[in-house]
């Protein structure tokens, strides 16, 4: 999922108290690593300026800032938030879909895949439907909708998980999610009329080609109609703010 995934490293720590909004952390420059890790970087694209915290974390969209949270947040609570929310479990919908995972092994094995887990790489996979039910909770008070595959004329909410997030947590990502769309990586999404909230991602599957998936996850609100909740995944293009959020504008606009 690439970055599409950092909303929940941020909203798992503000659940189990393992990191704070007011958290900062402290690096320089584009590239970090823990003394001991030897070669092992973990590199962001973006320099800004301000405090390393969750917002502006989630605006530019800062590698280093969710490995070193993720490091704090510690495998426990990390693992035992993402089981929470159905990762490893098949999900409740029409068609059989895979199963969204933490790791290969349903453990993650060292402080260097954590890091990596914190921003949506390392062994973290994540099924698209999966993904916008999740999303869906920042817009509800933190609880996930249940996706279906067929409307039905009266057809009432139904929670795939109920109190996912703390409300508290999921209500601070949604105000972060909404700077990323109208300050961040996502601000080529703005549609007259609709406040939107959302998360780019440009998800590498490959070392050696660099090759990735562009993604965009986020919901619009409109005054006259409900939320609606949208996954894009642009398999093998490129970043998802050229080639995911096109398609979900349109889906916004066109809402």
């Amino acid at each position: 999922p690439g970055s599409t995934f950092k909303p929940i490293t941020g909203t798992v720590g503000l659940t189990t108290n393992s990191l704070k909004v007011e958290d900062t952390f402290s690096y320089n420059g584009l590239s970090w690593k823990k003394d001991g890790w030897g070669e092992y970087d973990i590199t962001t694209l973006t320099a800004y300026n301000g405090s390393k915290n969750l917002r502006n974390a989630l605006i530019y969209s800062d590698n280093i800032y969710f490995a070193q949270a993720a490091l704090q947040i510690g495998k426990s609570n990390f693992t035992s938030g993402l089981k929470k929310i159905k990762f490893g479990e098949n999900i409740d919908f029409t068609l059989t879909t895979s199963k969204s995972q933490y790791s290969n092994s349903d453990d993650i094995q060292n402080e260097k895949v954590l890091a990596d887990s914190g921003y949506g790489q390392g062994e973290i996979l994540v099924n698209p439907i999966h993904m916008a039910s999740i999303y869906s909770a920042f817009a509800n008070d933190g609880n996930m909708i249940k996706p279906y595959l067929e409307a039905k004329d009266g057809n009432k909410t139904e929670y795939l998980v109920e109190n996912a997030f703390s409300k508290e947590a999921a209500n601070t990502i949604k105000d972060d999610l909404i700077q990323v769309v109208e300050q961040g990586t996502a601000k080529d999404m703005k549609v007259t009329g609709r406040t939107i909230a959302g998360k780019t991602g440009t998800a590498e599957f490959s070392t050696s080609s660099k090759a990735s998936h562009a993604w965009f996850v986020g919901y619009a609100h409109r005054e006259d109609k409900e939320d609606i909740a949208v996954a894009v995944i642009v398999e093998d293009s490129g970043s998802g703010s050229e080639y995911a959020v096109p398609i979900a504008k349109k889906i916004f606009d066109a809402y």
